[in-house]
């Protein structure tokens, strides 16, 4: 993986983020968005360091992970637009896009229950005589349930090739980390033996050796590792933040957060004429994406309960 592949990712997931916000504005996405703007170092770094088969869950902020293990962005546009052509043909959505060729188990908007799916899915894998690592991304605010815990606890007994990787922007939507978690992230992880580093989120090169070493642990058979990702969340916690104009973050607070902005830290690796390129070729995928999703048929409102089961039951 090179600096130049690094930018791209990072680019690429910023752009989308910024005109599937435009989208929202406009009504094609209809009901908002977690946006992951300012957070893009910890997906691009974490998803560069594996393999194809290996597996991730999301968060409902989890445009980034899914575009970073290689989604299709015309797939993931027209998925957030409810459109048949989607990820999951419009059915998902923002906050459950999933792809199981992609090793994407899928994006979950209840607050860390994707990591004892994580846990799981990479046990089962271990006991089949595979070497796949799983990946599991979750918040600050994911600290504090019970079901990310349980998933610490078998992970470590049972050394289990799985990455537990936080991103902590500071907030659980507008609760400061300090007003909600006693003690510390990497404490939590620590208590089941688990390896726990505090790294720089915001830097896409710094997760991505973080993310390679602890994935080589995994493989060789050394159990979980958590990482403690400090990233700032640069955009609203959800698009209705910009109508309700909430008010929770001094600007000095923001301008320190843009002054690390990821998409410049990798950015400014690349040479001018090589960003330029990288930029111009994001563009061009992005307005093909768009106007392919634009252009794909809503689902027939009859047609509601199709794909909800993996078997061909529906419910009645």
């Amino acid at each position: 993986m090179t600096s130049v592949d690094l930018y791209r990712t990072v680019r690429l997931i910023r752009r989308f983020e910024e005109r599937a916000i435009e989208f929202v504005r406009s009504g094609e996405i209809v009901g908002g968005i977690h946006p992951y703007i300012g957070e893009e170092a910890v997906a691009a770094g974490v998803c560069a360091a594996l393999r194809p088969d290996d597996l991730i869950t999301s968060t409902h902020r989890g445009h980034g992970h899914v575009l970073a293990k290689g989604v299709n962005p015309a797939r993931m546009f027209a998925e957030l637009m409810g459109r048949e052509s989607g990820l999951n043909k419009g059915r998902g959505g923002s906050m459950h896009a999933a792809d199981f060729g992609l090793g994407i188990l899928g994006a979950n908007a209840i607050v860390g229950a994707a990591g004892s799916i994580a846990t799981g899915a990479a046990w089962a894998h271990r006991r089949r005589g595979r070497d796949v690592v799983a990946v599991s991304f979750f918040g600050d605010g994911a600290m504090n349930e019970g079901m990310l815990l349980e998933a610490f606890n078998l992970a470590a007994l049972w050394h289990v090739p799985v990455l537990f990787v936080c991103e902590n922007n500071g907030y659980a939507t507008t609760m400061p980390v300090a007003g909600a978690v006693a003690g510390s992230i990497t404490g939590r992880a620590r208590a089941f033996g688990i390896p726990a580093f505090t790294i720089d989120g915001q830097d896409p090169e710094k997760v991505l050796a973080a993310t390679t070493a602890a994935v080589q642990r995994a493989r060789a058979g050394k159990g979980p590792t958590f990482l403690e990702c400090l990233t700032h969340r640069l955009d609203a916690h959800h698009t209705f933040e910009h109508r309700a104009r909430l008010s929770y973050r001094s600007a000095e607070e923001l301008s320190a957060g843009w002054s690390r902005d990821p998409v410049e830290i990798q950015g400014a690796r690349l040479a001018a004429e090589d960003r330029a390129a990288v930029d111009a070729e994001v563009e061009a995928l992005l307005d093909a994406a768009a106007g392919i999703a634009l252009g794909s048929a809503h689902p027939d409102p009859a047609a509601a309960l199709e794909y909800l089961y993996a078997s061909p039951e529906v419910m009645r």
